[in-house]
Parts: C-alpha cells; sequence; structure tokens
C-alpha cells in the first residue's frame, strides 16, 4: 500500500543505525499489516451484504416458483386424467419432476464445484503489491 508514511527525515537509510531502521521497519510492516486486515475486512463486509441481499430474492423467487410447479402439476394431471386413469396421471407427472430435480440436482452440484470460494480480491492484490515493493526497498538496501 501507498499510504505508509516514509520517516521524517529525509537522509540517506544506509547511514541510520541497524537498530533505527529495524524499528522503522517493525512499525511499518505492523500498520502494513493493520491496513491490509482492515481491507479484507471491508471487502468481505460488502461481499456478504450483496450476498444476502441476493438471497433474500432467490429466496422469494423459489417460494413463487414452488407455487407454481403446483399449479402446472395439479393442471397436466387434470389434462392427463382425462384420457387415462388418475392415479397413471398422477404417476406420470410426478416421474416427469422427479427427472427435472435430478438433472437439475447434478448440475447444480457440478457448479458448485467449479465456484471458487470468496476471497478478498483487492487485498491480495494489494498484498501482491506490498511484497514487490518491499522486495525492490531490501534490494536498494543491501547495494
Amino acid at each position: 500500500m501507498s499510504s505508509i508514511q516514509q520517516p521524517h527525515d529525509s537522509g540517506d537509510l544506509r547511514e541510520q543505525p541497524i537498530g533505527d531502521l529495524l524499528k522503522q521497519l517493525s512499525q511499518e510492516t505492523t500498520t502494513l499489516v493493520k491496513q491490509e486486515l482492515d481491507l479484507a475486512k471491508a471487502e468481505m463486509q460488502v461481499k456478504a451484504k450483496e450476498g444476502g441481499k441476493g438471497a433474500g430474492l432467490l429466496g422469494g423467487g423459489a417460494v413463487a416458483a414452488l407455487l407454481f410447479l403446483g399449479a402446472l402439476t395439479a393442471t397436466l394431471i387434470g389434462l392427463l386424467d382425462t384420457a387415462m386413469k388418475f392415479w397413471l396421471a398422477a404417476l406420470i407427472v410426478t416421474l416427469i419432476w422427479g427427472a427435472v430435480a435430478a438433472v437439475l440436482a447434478l448440475q447444480g452440484k457440478n457448479k458448485l464445484q467449479e465456484a471458487t470460494p470468496p476471497v478478498p480480491e483487492q487485498t491480495q492484490d494489494s498484498v501482491k503489491e506490498d511484497v514487490a515493493w518491499a522486495k525492490t526497498r531490501a534490494k536498494s538496501a543491501a547495494k
């Protein structure tokens, strides 16, 4: 993260005592870790809030779809009942719904296995930038 403040004295780091440099490194590392954790926390809160809203809407849609399927089932059984016995019509419609449920369940299972767990992507990118920055800083200090 670029928000870490530089020391007030702008002298060459090679001229500072090693104790001061270690103290500064410790302080900057602590600040950096705290900032990264705060960023990850904030990012996950936003994602969780969006996910909660989506889940609520999905639940409402599922209830409406269930009511629709109940009415459709009654209609299909009634339609088939005109050509055959009632119990046979109900059995046929039940088997059709069972097949649909099995196909959807298998596809859903496959999609869930492909999904990755929610990850704070901005925090990951920021940590990678911080590591790269620290490596270049360490290389320049070693010269």
